[in-house]
């Protein structure tokens, strides 16, 4: 699962970069930035994703590493997994279908109609999983390690939301139907009335 969950999101970043002439636009400005960061800027960046990687995927290392069985909490992980990764590409064709139809226009079919942001739920439920498959198996100072990555990439999803929040109220900010949408659809988790967390300032990754 976290080969498919690598080569999902490699595949649609590849895709998405070479093919979306709408994207390369508004990535634009992304990649200038990226041209004038320092050489050590982007190594300690390169570094500290790296390093957030290895923490995330603590709770599976772990239970290999203390040889432990399989047990209930391994498979409610693994379903969760399934579940993260399946929405994330379900949401990566809709968007997708979307754009190719009207790249001028935001997105709200499919599974936008129940977040503004799918992909980044589907994140979160994936690592929800990764990080309830240690229950059972996690030992002593290993949970720090676990706790640590699940923190962090949650602080990560909310962050990029944060980010998409602001540039689609920029792109689209003058649009009714648009300020409609993100008056009635949560910005991130279903069924919660947080519609908005651009004044959070803190939220920076």
């Amino acid at each position: 699962l976290l080969i498919a969950y690598g080569l999902r999101l490699g595949g649609y970043l590849l895709l998405r970069e070479k093919r979306s002439a709408a994207y390369r636009k508004v990535l634009s400005p992304e990649m200038e930035r990226s041209k004038k960061m320092p050489p050590g800027a982007k190594l300690g960046l390169w570094v500290t994703c790296g390093v957030l990687y290895i923490l995330m995927t603590g709770p599976l290392y772990f239970r290999l590493h203390n040889g432990a069985a399989s047990d209930p909490m391994l498979w409610v992980g693994f379903a969760l997994m399934v579940c993260g990764v399946a929405l994330e590409l379900t949401a990566d064709i809709q968007k997708s279908t979307a754009k190719k139809k009207n790249s001028r226009r935001f997105v709200d079919t499919g599974l936008f109609r129940l977040v503004r942001c799918p992909n980044y739920l589907g994140e979160m439920i994936f690592w929800t999983g990764v990080f309830i498959s240690g229950i059972g198996a996690v030992r002593g100072w290993q949970w720090l390690v676990c706790v640590l990555g699940y923190a962090g990439i949650i602080f990560v999803m909310f962050s990029g939301a944060r980010r998409l929040e602001i540039r689609q109220n920029k792109n689209y900010g003058k649009d009714p139907e648009y300020q409609k949408f993100v008056k009635t659809v949560p910005i991130l988790l279903p069924f919660v009335p947080l519609y908005s967390v651009e004044k959070y300032k803190w939220l920076v990754a």
